[in-house]
């Protein structure tokens, strides 16, 4: 990820560079090791008692409480994950890559996959060519994306406002899928480790379930916990960015202005931060990836500030209010097919 200290000296010039230097006088580029120790201790220990509890209670339909809690700490592990990811945990490379391929294990979710798309999206965030987050797929994003689209695709280009958070549903799959995927396809560095990984994640998974429950409880723990799983994390990541600014090749904006305009921030107090993994704060993320997330409150007012100064706007906002404004743009961008 970028290294925001290098690049405000290199640009010393850029709008960019101003906002950097106050951040790192602040400090809030420095590692928090203790901060991560403790989350890391806490989730993990959260998560091995999650499986504990579906060992002892055995076959029984309660353990679809049991799935319930799973799903919410499967996107707390993918939360630090994205932390480890970013540097914010571990500064080289190799212990943020060790640290990262607890994914693959854990959760089932590929860390090079992950991060070879989470690092072209941060670089240019909600750019309609180069940003993967926002490519044409089952949703679209833009009225060019959703033109000409008939059947199927069709369908759920008209009416995917309404569709979105069923969908999100399927995204715990559609994570696995992918993080396999890559693996043939030139993306992962090291194929046989982390499809070596996935493959005993997946193993175990299956093993746990079908050995513990009837065939179907295990269908029905499986679909609870992948489905709840997958709605959370779309729920937690679509705020983002959904309904901002649209970049495309036309458009010539600095590292600053294309980082603020097209990120948008979530109120809230602590509670909204753990529940989001801190990601409440995405325009300071943005600017700054490897800021440790605990930091990333503390630097909201001092970005907010230097924004305004500069006449830059800044986006912040409930977050039932951003589902709202997701939503209005992806129903906006079917509404010619709905004609």
């Amino acid at each position: 990820m970028r290294d925001e200290t290098r690049t405000a000296t290199a640009g010393r010039g850029s709008d960019f560079a101003g906002l950097a230097r106050e951040v790192v006088a602040a400090g809030l580029l420095r590692s928090s090791h203790t901060y991560y120790a403790v989350r890391a201790a806490v989730t993990f220990g959260l998560f091995a008692a999650g499986w504990a509890a579906f060992l002892l209670i055995g076959d029984s339909w309660w353990q679809l409480l049991t799935a319930v809690f799973l799903a919410f700490m499967f996107a707390q592990v993918a939360f630090l994950g994205h932390d480890v990811g970013h540097r914010q945990v571990f500064r080289g490379r190799r212990a943020t890559r060790n640290a990262g391929l607890a994914g693959n294990l854990l959760i089932g979710l590929g860390y090079g996959w992950w991060i070879d798309k989470h690092n072209r999206h941060h670089a240019n965030p909600n750019h309609v060519d180069r940003d993967p987050d926002v490519g044409p797929g089952a949703l679209v994003w833009t009225a060019e994306q959703a033109d000409g689209r008939t059947g199927a695709a069709g369908f759920l280009s008209r009416w995917q406002a309404v569709l979105f958070f069923p969908l999100c549903l399927l995204e715990g799959l559609n994570l696995h899928v992918a993080s396999v995927r890559a693996l043939f396809q030139g993306v992962v560095r090291n194929p046989w480790l982390e499809g070596t990984l996935l493959g005993l994640h997946f193993a175990g998974y299956t093993g746990a379930l079908l050995v513990t429950l009837s065939p179907g409880k295990a269908l029905a723990f499986a679909a609870v916990h992948q489905g709840l799983w997958g709605l959370y994390m779309g729920a937690a990541f679509a705020p983002n960015h959904k309904g901002m600014e649209m970049v495309t090749g036309d458009d010539e904006l600095d590292f600053l202005r294309r980082q603020v305009l097209t990120s948008r921030n979530i109120r809230g107090g602590p509670v909204v931060d753990y529940l989001l993994g801190g990601l409440n704060y995405q325009v300071e993320h943005h600017l700054f990836p490897s800021m440790p997330s605990r930091n990333l409150r503390r630097a909201q007012p001092i970005v907010r500030a230097y924004c305004e100064r500069l006449g830059v706007p800044y986006h912040e906002t409930g977050l039932v209010d951003s589902y709202r404004q997701a939503l209005a743009h992806m129903h906006a961008v079917g509404a010619e097919l709905r004609a």
